[in-house]
């Protein structure tokens, strides 16, 4: 694995709708070096925020409120920034492309295999 330091200063939106989990992503980010947006919990603020800053990469939950975050992960393709879905769903109840393609962490997670996929997807 490479080595986690290339995700120090990386500015990672968390995008999340169950409080305590964005809480525990957010610090897992910051442990790591990252400077953390959000977090935002519905498609139309996590929508406002990557228009309001754009950052370096996304942590994108699959579902949010019921809602599918299919129109975040469109727009962070037009933006060519990097997200991975981490989400409960398994990878084949991701119907669209957009989440069934992008890399994939299923909750719940160890923080061990957290660290690696940050560092493949945003290395």
């Amino acid at each position: 694995m490479r080595n986690a330091d290339c995700l120090r200063s990386k500015v990672v939106l968390v995008v999340e709708d169950e409080v305590l989990v964005a809480m525990h992503h957010a610090d897992q980010l910051r442990a790591l070096g990252c400077v953390v947006l959000g977090p935002v919990g519905t498609v139309r603020d996590a929508l406002a925020a990557i228009e309001h800053r754009r950052p370096d990469a996304v942590l994108l939950d699959g579902n949010l409120h019921g809602e599918l975050s299919v129109p975040v992960a469109e727009a962070l393709r037009r933006m060519d920034v990097p997200y991975l879905v981490v989400t409960g769903y398994l990878r084949s109840l991701l119907v669209h492309p957009a989440l069934r393609e992008a890399p994939y962490l299923a909750k719940p997670f160890r923080s061990m295999e957290f660290v690696r996929r940050m560092v493949e997807t945003f290395c």
